[in-house]
């Protein structure tokens, strides 16, 4: 592939780009998130609609894109909440889901529709929460009570599954897998906690001086930081959205100088370049053939989105979130396509997965990502619109 082909495809994907936020605004009645639209232009442009583009061309670029989605994520993750009731509500939520992913999977496989056990268990139990940041930050449904149960949620139902995939699905074992995963988080530790161990007063010093002018040293450190970490776990055979994920977490406690103007910056070149890159690409690879074939297998994927990962988090809710938010709760864990993405892949290449029932999860993913939060947004609009119109306000 020349580097010529690989610009054009570039060119293309960043028109598509361009074009989503206007292709949003007009169809704002019809609560269409910018990232369907993303993912239906990545559709059109792509090698079975338009051919304009293939993903191919633009992976290195996507990749570090869904990178910055999961650094994003874990930049937003506030720790804290862990200790709290919304940390444990949402372990508990995840572990319900994760039992009756495995009963349902296992029903499934005894009647031969799945052959990958283990990979579509762990999909039903995801949570794009990288993927749902934008949308709840446009929408300003990141305030109150449903974004501090949201954050938790969201974080468990992107970093056990990634867990799962480095312990059952690893390349190198389950010991192995299981080494490499605490290996990364110690590493990830260790370097949040490096400012209090070293001397570092005088770097610290240097970056503050730099963070605002040509140097953006901040900003330089912050991309060092998350291509090293991607590196690293790739190298141990871990899916690289933990890498990411973990860049995050140590970023927002490790990152010198102004933490607010650097969140910013990270927005303006994630969200601006590189994760509509990997949105478009993801709509660029979806198999359509394969979900002509089989039609009903995205559909029966995309309700047992609903029920396996949503559903719990409808009960667990049931003392901390009035109706309304709880059926919003269900709706956005239920929401998943990045590690659809990652698991498919993972199943395709060990030879266990069916390319149907890869092309369905991904399909189902996608749906998600176009329906349940638009009916979680159409659900806040009344009650904000209710408070705009009460008297003095």
């Amino acid at each position: 592939m020349d580097v010529e082909e690989q610009l054009q495809a570039l060119l293309v994907v960043s028109a598509v780009s361009v074009a989503a936020p206007f292709a949003s605004a007009f169809l704002a009645r019809l609560l269409v998130p910018q990232v369907v639209v993303l993912i239906a232009g990545g559709v059109l442009v792509g090698p079975q609609v338009a051919g304009l583009a293939r993903p191919e061309s633009v992976e290195l670029v996507a990749n570090v894109g869904l990178g910055f989605l999961f650094l994003l994520a874990g930049y937003e993750l506030e720790l804290d909440h862990f200790g709290e009731r919304s940390g444990r509500l949402a372990v508990a939520g995840w572990m319900v889901s994760a039992v009756a992913a495995v009963a349902v999977t296992g029903v499934l496989a005894a009647v031969d529709l799945v052959d990958a056990y283990v990979p579509v268990a762990l999909a039903l139990t995801t949570t794009a929460l990288g993927t749902l940041l934008p949308i709840l930050r446009d929408h300003g449904m990141l305030d109150g009570p449903l974004g501090r149960f949201i954050m938790p949620a969201g974080a468990v139902g992107e970093f056990l599954p990634i867990a799962g995939i480095a312990i059952f699905l690893g390349s190198q074992g389950r010991l192995v897998g299981l080494v490499s995963l605490v290996v990364m988080c110690l590493i990830a530790l260790g370097l949040a906690l490096l400012p209090r161990l070293g001397r570092l007063h005088r770097i610290e010093a240097i970056s503050r001086e730099g963070e605002h002018a040509t140097s953006q040293i901040t900003l330089r450190l912050t991309m060092m930081l998350l291509l090293g970490l991607l590196v690293l776990a790739s190298d141990v055979g871990l899916d690289v959205v933990l890498g990411a994920f973990l860049a995050g977490v140590v970023l927002r406690r490790w990152a010198p100088g102004d933490v607010t103007a650097l969140e910013h910056k990270l927005d303006a070149v994630g969200y601006g370049f590189f994760i509509p890159v990997f949105f478009v690409s993801s709509g660029m690879g979806l198999d359509l053939l394969s979900i002509k074939d089989a039609p009903l297998r995205l559909v029966a994927f995309f309700m047992l989105l609903l029920v396996v990962r949503g559903l719990p988090a409808f009960v667990v809710y049931r003392h901390d979130l009035d109706p309304r938010q709880r059926v919003q709760m269900m709706l956005l864990t239920a929401t998943s396509l990045p590690l659809l993405v990652a698991l498919s892949t993972v199943g395709l290449e060990s030879g266990h997965m069916l390319p149907e029932n890869a092309a369905a999860l991904i399909g189902a993913g996608v749906l998600s990502v176009m329906v349940f939060p638009a009916l979680a947004v159409a659900l806040d609009r009344g009650p904000r619109a209710a408070q705009r119109g009460a008297p003095g306000r």
